[in-house]
């Protein structure tokens, strides 16, 4: 076959090289909130019903966090003084200069998550009708990663062939902040993520499309839900671990301030990091950029969580002597992820037909 003229291809490495960071930036926002974007009040919305399958507006969002955040502040000044301290400052500052509070190696961090996913994994039939099968294992983030990642799931193979897997990081263990480990084990492993995912990658009849599903607000509301039932079976025994478990709680209830403050409320970066610093200093920069560049991801965990202790409290409220916390976690987990508002009905359905026996 004959050959043509060689095709000249434009050389896209050049041409990349000549996009400068500042011809990069100027392209950007001008200002950190989306709404500084053509339409940017309408895509935070967009926004906000994407990640939390609701419908609810950037002010409430922020008054829905200012409230929460108020709450768990009291708790933890309740628990300070609970721990035989004055109050939130000295006990705080107590907990954190305390040396046990540090990792002293890799092992020791992997032998704490194991402990506490060991343990709760014999209290599960008291909370749950339906079990998973798939196993759950303890393993450090893998070397190459470790430097940028954080303790995580991963799930295992629905057929059962690789089990579900809690990567913790072991990296840099001197500096390791024990506090949130128990609440941690609880969040990623059982009765978080692990129980949630597995048990939907092993009902029967689901469509394998829904049991892939992730909707943000319901799979990190459950995991966030699920380090409070630790509490209630008896776990968070050292006053430093149950401290841990409230500043997790904080940690969530303080991103819906900020990425309402700024996406829906105009405030400057600055103000995200007074904010923040006013109430669990020190505000990351990773974390205020997560905000800023992916507005209302944040907003899942906190609202997904409140949700599901709502439909708990209407639950035990209506139903009285005849509330079984068990049948109420099946009903939440047993149809896959969902929707908030499709969970709601999910549960009120199933409090009438409860009511009716």
């Amino acid at each position: 076959m004959r050959r043509g003229p060689p095709i000249r291809l434009p050389n896209r490495r050049a041409a990349s090289r000549n996009l400068s960071r500042r011809s990069i930036a100027a392209s950007g926002r001008s200002e950190p909130g989306i709404w500084s974007l053509p339409d940017g009040d309408a895509r935070y919305r967009v926004a906000i019903h994407m990640q939390t399958t609701t419908n609810l507006s950037g002010e409430q969002i922020h008054e829905i966090g200012l409230a929460q955040v108020a709450d768990l502040e009291s708790q933890i000044t309740a628990l300070a003084k609970s721990a035989g301290y004055s109050d939130r400052a000295s006990f705080e500052k107590a907990v954190y200069s305390d040396p046990r509070m540090h990792g002293t190696s890799r092992q020791q961090i992997l032998d704490r998550f194991t402990h506490y996913i060991g343990q709760m994994e014999p209290k599960l039939p008291e909370l749950f009708g339906l079990l998973p099968k798939s196993k759950l294992i303890v393993t450090s983030v893998p070397a190459y990663m470790e430097k940028e990642s954080t303790t995580q799931y991963i799930p295992g193979t629905p057929d059962g062939s690789r089990p579900g897997q809690v990567w913790v990081l072991t990296y840099d263990y001197a500096t390791h902040d024990m506090l949130d480990d128990e609440a941690t084990a609880y969040h990623e492993g059982v009765p978080g993520h692990h129980m949630q995912i597995s048990i939907a990658q092993e009902l029967p009849g689901l469509h394998p499309f829904h049991r892939s599903l992730g909707y943000n607000a319901y799979v990190e509301g459950w995991a966030l839900y699920a380090e409070r039932l630790g509490k209630e079976v008896g776990f968070y025994q050292e006053p430093a671990s149950d401290l841990g478990r409230l500043r997790s709680e904080l940690y969530r209830a303080l991103r819906l301030v900020v990425d309402s403050g700024v996406h829906a409320k105009r405030w400057s970066r600055q103000q995200m990091v007074d904010y923040w610093n006013l109430h669990l200093p020190p505000a990351s920069d990773a974390e205020m950029d997560r905000y800023i560049a992916w507005p209302g991801q944040a907003l899942g965990y906190k609202l997904g969580q409140l949700k599901i202790l709502e439909l708990r409290q209407r639950a035990e409220s209506e139903l009285g002597p005849k509330f079984n916390i068990k049948e109420f976690h099946d009903e939440i987990l047993n149809a896959g992820p969902l929707p908030l508002d499709m969970l709601e009905s999910r549960i009120l359905e199933w409090i009438a037909g409860v009511k009716g026996t």
